[in-house]
């Protein structure tokens, strides 16, 4: 998935998405409330995370603002105040879900794991196809029985390959969902990325390319 992390605290921010990162999913970060607003502006998140005392633009407002749009992107609100007063009154913005801090990092995970199953339409935990066994949770591939070890990009591809069941994904689609903004799209990261998906999964050939149009699992 795509995510972006708002927090004022630098060193909870970097915590939150680099544990969000080992889970193959592509992680911006910001520390205010404007500026959070301004990325949500260029990119297609699925998951928000964020912490409800933000400067510039406090986060009761971007989480207004997100509602307004309507979109299924989904929030999950970070704060230090835990009452449950607090809870309802942020659940009560529009916000999808509610993680008073301290937390632990595994929770956190897994509660925008499952914000991301619903801000996408629902797939099973193990996607397969071409003898492919792809299972999202344990972060393994299997290609006819044989495991296949993939790096974090070439996971996060691969499932948005076997999620379109078929249908030819951009190349430009890939690069916004399993890269952060810091990825240059003039560069060839993703045709790489997919010459190692390739060559991992063995013959015959799979990842097919769609002139003009993409790749697709054949």
């Amino acid at each position: 998935m795509r995510i972006l992390v708002v927090e004022d605290e630098p060193l909870l921010a970097d915590a939150v998405a680099e544990g969000l990162r080992r889970e193959a999913h592509a992680v911006d970060v910001v520390n205010d409330g404007g500026a959070a607003l301004e990325r949500l502006d260029v990119h297609d998140y699925d998951v928000v995370v964020l912490d409800r005392d933000l400067p510039v633009v406090h986060g009761d407002d971007v989480c207004r603002t997100l509602v307004a749009r309507d979109t299924a992107l989904r929030v999950l609100m970070l704060t230090a105040a835990a009452a449950v007063d607090d809870r309802v009154s942020g659940l009560a913005l529009g916000a999808d879900d509610y993680l008073p801090k301290p937390f632990a990092l595994r929770e956190l995970t897994a509660r925008v794991a499952a914000l991301g199953r619903r801000a996408r339409p629902a797939a099973p935990p193990v996607l397969r196809r071409a003898g492919i066994s792809l299972d999202q949770y344990r972060r393994e591939v299997y290609r006819d029985g044989r495991y296949v070890p993939l790096s974090r990009k070439e996971f996060a591809v691969l499932a948005e390959l076997l999620r379109a069941d078929g249908t030819a994904v951009s190349a430009e689609h890939l690069l916004e969902k399993a890269w952060d903004e810091n990825a240059d799209p003039f560069t060839h990261a993703v045709r790489m990325t997919i010459l190692k998906l390739r060559r991992k999964l063995g013959d015959p050939p799979v990842v097919l390319t769609e002139p003009g149009v993409g790749y697709r699992i054949s």
